[in-house]
């Protein structure tokens, strides 16, 4: 019988309503409340949040491997694992080994044969930059090659969209940032991506859009830049020598002062008055900067909230 090809894509991803919750010794935990959110087809956008936050959770039921206790997904108009079944959904997930005493070439052919429209093996080697270790055993790859092959092994379905849950954990700086390079060339192509990852320096270099999770619930959703600019304190530094960091931290604007030898840091909630009061007071001051709040503290304030729903929250 032969399997046609999967139609055109509409819709992109939806999830509506969502809610799922899992029992424990203690009672029921309750990983996602009732997420509504949407990923356009083509958008690349990063899934964020502390452990526990409901990020796995969420793409397990994006990927038909769960099913939501209620809400509804759909892929591209589809159930989960209707799009899974047509190869429009490739994944990479945290867990999984490959399959051994394969080449990876032999292993990327397997997979490909799975799909009704795959992507040419050749060129999911090449993709991924594995064309020079194609013949060789997967038992025999380095951390960072087996990343790659199973970055191959997602992608040669040719899936519209592809999930990537905690893809680069396991590998070095060099092999993160050889990993992006290649997503991003996949990415060009018009893919659609949501990956997660506790880097987050990954989301603010890679993803058009952050979604941050807590307590299952999404707390923030937008540009990077967006989120960023919610956290109203900047930092400034300047170079200023023997100024005690308490006289620093009564200037107007100032919320905390540090000191780095020469160098000051002051966190301001209004940077503006801060600096006219700091060359005022200080007009040997030099080597001024100023800068939003970054990615990392944005995350922290914007997660970090107690979950008011939760007894422990209560009582803490």
């Amino acid at each position: 019988m032969t399997v046609q090809a999967p139609a055109m894509t509409a819709g992109g991803i939806r999830l509506q309503g969502l809610v799922k919750t899992f029992g424990g010794q203690q009672g029921p935990i309750h990983a996602v409340r009732g997420i509504d959110l949407s990923i356009a087809a083509g958008e690349t956008a990063a899934l964020l949040g502390p452990n526990g936050a409901g990020k796995s959770t969420t793409i397990d039921m994006m990927l038909g491997l769960a099913k939501p206790d209620s809400g509804t997904v759909t892929v591209f108009g589809r159930p989960p694992r209707d799009a899974v079944n047509a190869g429009l959904t490739g994944a990479m997930l945290q867990t999984g080994s490959l399959i051994r005493d394969l080449s990876v070439r032999e292993l990327v052919a397997m997979m490909a044969a799975l799909y009704p429209d795959p992507m040419d093996v050749d060129e999911a080697l090449e993709v991924t930059g594995l064309k020079d270790i194609a013949k060789q055993r997967t038992q025999k790859l380095s951390g960072g090659q087996t990343q790659r092959v199973r970055f191959a092994v997602a992608i040669v379905s040719n899936p519209e969209l592809l999930v990537l849950d905690e893809p680069t954990v396991a590998l070095d700086v060099e092999g993160r940032r050889e990993f992006w390079t290649i997503m991003r060339g996949f990415a060009a192509r018009g893919k659609t991506v949501l990956f997660a990852t506790h880097y987050l320096e990954e989301a603010d270099a890679n993803a058009d859009r952050a979604i941050l999770m807590a307590h299952g619930r999404i707390v923030a959703d937008g540009p990077t830049t967006e989120i960023k600019a919610r956290v109203g304190l900047r930092t400034l530094r300047a170079t200023l020598a023997s100024v005690d960091p308490s006289i620093l931290a009564a200037l107007p604007g100032v919320v905390s002062a540090d000191r780095h030898g020469d160098a000051v840091i002051l966190s301001c909630s209004d940077s503006d008055q801060t600096v006219r009061a700091l060359l005022d007071r200080f007009p040997q001051a030099k080597d001024i900067e100023i800068v939003g709040a970054g990615l990392e503290a944005a995350f922290l304030e914007l997660t970090g909230e107690p979950d008011i729903d939760e007894p422990e929250a209560l009582a803490t």
